[in-house]
């Protein structure tokens, strides 16, 4: 008992220190701030060059691939060094050695790619010999990102790729499906560095092409007044229903989504209002903590502009982003829809009513709506076929013109820089782990390990679509509870998507983007692994807000967002939910949906027009769970249980009430 409350207190510890965390937005003006001048002007330099370099290559000519992808990358590293040093954080300045000769190799790594661009262009992979500045040169460049990596990502991640590294070498000791004959030195290197598939694969070309524009877009478009307005808007929509504040934590984490693919930053911007509102008008900490980290969470799934993972995935599939979005709309409302219906059961069950006051505390909407017109623009250009990264440039300028009209939002030079520099911040942080996961990529095209994994799945499961997919599942969970959905995303795609498709080129009708289906599949658990214990930071710090038991918050997040577990299996098996089928297939399916998404909710918040036994909760699970595997049978029982089950609550519950209003 004694060592269980030590565990707990030391996730709770951790949610503390989450939540003390201030918010990004806080953080880098202070950092800024606080660093010397040398730094500063150092980091601006560079962030200034970077966004000139990009808009050179997206509005006037790219350089040639093996230039621009490395300068990419090498920027990047220059600017985690430089904004997350040694000796800040260890308050020693003699770790700025370190850091020096980190950036000093960073600076050779990019030489070498600058003077030999042309040749490598021209180099004939698995053919030409590596020479020894060239292995020299991937040992800096391996080094290099694994520290970024460990500084600004996740020590996990680190373990990670360094456990694959281990994998190329000790592969050949292994007995058995898994073994490997392992790998040369110069082969080593050759792979990593100087192949499509290692560090500069598509991976990277992502955040080259396409997320630095987006994170630049969401930077200036929050800084500009937009985000501010989200919020409120979700508080004003809310405000006057059951459970309000609830309810005004999934419309402002779900609007704020649109522009944030981070699970914690949505937490920390919209928590901190909707979190003791929630708390006042009755729900529990942990309750409160759920629903925040639940909603902040979904985020990432909910278009026009999703988590960066959506982004990656437009570009393995050869997919226009946009059928990527569209893809996930149903899915998305299904998700935010259950999210809404139980804080709207719980409510009632509670008889929560709303805040006074939350109106007066929230300036006006209305008079602020024109901020919002970056989003819209930006809907409209990608509907209409314009890039996606000149729509988000587009909407950046039209983001700092917008500003111009009030004052408190008025984007002066320093104001700009500032944002700017936040943006190149947040382009690092995503240009590391994308270049990181490179390194795990091409070690398993290399050695063949997704091909060992296919088998080994499909002689478990006896060619069985659906145990493929629970084990692709649970893969997913575990490697997302450690890493960010990107590279949760990246490493599943790569080790279980050649099993899956295989399976679904047997399943699926004729006409189905099956790499859609199973790439879509794999995001989905990657982006839901962040709110599964043990290791939910979104909902830690949820819980820190919320002054809540972490370890409890984590778990009712989990069980709160249960309909997200649900969803994946149920587009596989009915594709049409993400636009794979007639009209009224997608209808169907998305009331089948609609159905089960009304039990899941009903069966956890333990109500449905009254107080739910366990039977009956147990019944509207099974009710769900029946939508899963699609068979006429099952749909028909699901149908007429489920509607019989949400009658016989409504009639009982009247006359529970009546008796109860009689007495």
């Amino acid at each position: 008992m004694a060592e269980k409350k030590a565990a707990g207190s030391g996730f709770d510890d951790l949610a503390q220190k989450l939540a003390n965390e201030e918010d990004e937005d806080t953080k880098i003006a202070k950092m800024i701030r606080a660093m010397p001048k040398w730094r500063f002007w150092v980091l601006a330099a560079i962030s200034i060059f970077w966004l000139l370099f990009q808009l050179r290559i997206k509005l006037y000519r790219p350089f040639e691939p093996w230039f621009q992808l490395p300068l990419h990358m090498c920027l990047a590293l220059f600017v985690v060094f430089l904004m997350n040093p040694l000796a800040d954080k260890y308050k020693k300045k003699w770790l700025w050695v370190i850091d020096a000769i980190l950036i000093a190799m960073v600076a050779f790594v990019l030489q070498y790619f600058i003077t030999h661009a042309e040749y490598l262009n021209n180099r004939m992979y698995s053919v030409s010999p590596v020479t020894v500045q060239e292995q020299i040169v991937a040992v800096c460049l391996i080094i290099t990102i694994l520290e970024a990596v460990r500084r600004v990502v996740s020590v996990a991640l680190f373990g990670v790729i360094v456990f694959f590294m281990g994998y190329a070498w000790f592969g050949q000791f292994i007995p058995g499906v898994m073994h490997y004959q392992g790998i040369s030195f110069d082969r080593f290197c050759e792979t990593l560095m100087l192949g499509t598939n290692g560090i500069f694969g598509s991976p990277l070309g992502t955040s080259l092409n396409t997320l630095f524009y987006f994170l630049l877009f969401g930077s200036f478009f929050a800084n500009c007044g937009g985000g501010a307005v989200l919020i409120d808007a979700g508080l004003k929509l809310s405000n006057k229903t059951v459970g309000g504040p609830a309810k005004a934590a999934v419309i402002s984490s779900g609007l704020m989504g649109m522009i944030s693919g981070s699970a914690v930053a949505n937490v920390s911007s919209t928590g901190v209002f909707t979190i003791p509102l929630m708390k006042k008008t009755g729900y529990s900490p942990e309750e409160a903590g759920a629903v925040e980290s639940v909603a902040s969470t979904g985020g990432q799934i909910m278009p026009p502009i999703m988590g960066a993972g959506a982004f990656i995935m437009a570009e393995m599939i050869g997919l226009q982003y946009i059928n990527i979005a569209a893809a996930a709309v149903i899915p998305a409302v299904a998700y935010f829809g259950s999210a809404y219906i139980l804080v709207h059961l719980i409510a009632r069950k509670r008889k929560i009513g709303r805040v006074a006051g939350v109106a007066k505390d929230t300036k006006p909407v209305l008079p602020r709506i024109y901020r919002l017109l970056p989003i819209v623009i930006l809907v409209f250009l990608i509907i209409r076929g314009t890039s996606i990264p000149r729509s988000a440039l587009i909407c950046t300028v039209i983001s700092i013109v917008i500003s111009m009209i009030a004052k408190e939002t008025r984007m002066t030079p320093k104001k700009f820089l500032y944002t700017l520099m936040d943006g190149i911040r947040q382009a690092a942080n995503i240009a590391i782990p994308t270049a990181a996961c490179g390194i795990m990529i091409g070690i398993v095209v290399r050695s063949g390990i997704a091909v060992k994994i296919a088998k080994m799945i499909d002689k478990t499961g006896n060619s069985s679509l659906f145990l493929a997919l629970l084990i692709a599942a649970l893969g997913c969970i575990l490697l997302g509870m450690a890493l960010p959905t990107v590279a949760a995303y990246l490493i599943a795609n790569t080790l279980f998507i050649s099993a899956i498709t295989g399976l679904l080129n047997n399943a699926m009708p004729e006409g189905v983007n099956i790499a859609l289906v199973g790439n879509m599949f794999l995001f989905y658990f990657g982006v839901i692994a962040q709110i599964t214990p043990p290791v939910c930071l979104a909902s830690y710090t949820a819980a820190g807000i919320a002054g809540a038991n972490a370890w409890k918050t984590g778990w009712k997040a989990f069980t709160f967002a249960s309909v997200a577990f649900i969803a994946p299996f149920m587009f596989v098996y009915r594709p049409a939910l993400i636009l794979e089928g007639t009209t009224m297939e997608i209808v169907i399916a998305a009331a089948m949906l609609l159905l089960a998404t009304l039990c899941i909710a009903a069966a956890v918040a333990a109500y449905m027009f009254k107080d739910l036994a366990i039977w009956e909760r147990i019944a509207f699970l099974v009710v769900a769970l029946l939508f899963i595997l699609p068979s006429g049978i099952t749909d028909i029982i699901g149908i007429v249980a489920g509607i019989a089950l949400i009658a016989y609550c409504l009639v009982s519950g009247k006359v529970i009430g009546g008796k109860a209003q009689a007495a």
